[in-house]
């Protein structure tokens, strides 16, 4: 029996043009040292987000990202609360976490992006380094591309500073938490 995802794909030497984010595609994840033993994964699942890719001139490429704080989710109920509390995000007032770039690069299937992270009320530079890992029609005639890329990250920078101190030595919460992003997008008609 045959289905539309046994449909074969083409890739697409040149994915120049606008996108939007597959959210149920996509991954914004991070990654959390908790109590110096162990890492903490989490992820964020309400997302949106736009770019336009131009690999002529990539300087000309563009990204948007709006993530809903709210949407954090780590496994623990109670984490995710905490979380979402004063101590970290403090979702009822600051709801929203922002990226915008500022600068993009290209080289080969690596693309550098710098741009705006706004967590809170603080808004810094930040680069993420990605791969570019294929593009391709699906099925359904859309034109996907797909990029992987991380970058670690000091909370502090963007006042999360709750923290425990351990009685054997170090804290809680690592300062340090890497962003992991999985994305997906759709070429927009």
């Amino acid at each position: 029996m045959s289905s539309s995802f046994d449909a074969p794909t083409t890739a697409i030497d040149d994915t120049t043009g606008d996108y939007t984010l597959d959210v149920s595609h996509s991954r914004l994840g991070f990654v959390a040292r908790h109590a110096m033993v162990t890492k903490v994964r989490g992820q964020f699942g309400a997302f949106e987000g736009t770019a336009r890719i131009d690999e002529a001139n990539p300087a000309a490429s563009k990204v948007d990202l709006t993530i809903q704080v709210a949407s954090v989710e780590t496994g623990s109920a109670d984490r995710d609360g905490h979380l979402k509390s004063g101590d970290f995000f403090d979702v009822e007032t600051y709801p929203t976490i922002t990226f915008t770039s500022t600068d993009v690069s290209r080289d080969g299937s690596d693309w550098t992006i710098t741009g705006d992270l706004t967590i809170k009320d603080v808004t810094k530079p930040v680069t993420i380094e990605f791969e570019q890992t294929g593009s391709a029609k699906d099925p359904f005639g859309n034109l996907r591309v797909g990029f992987e890329g991380e970058t670690t990250i000091n909370r502090k920078d963007w006042g999360l500073t709750w923290n425990a101190a351990l009685e054997t030595g170090g804290v809680l919460v690592s300062e340090k938490i890497k962003l992991e992003f999985d994305v997906s997008a759709i070429q927009n008609a």
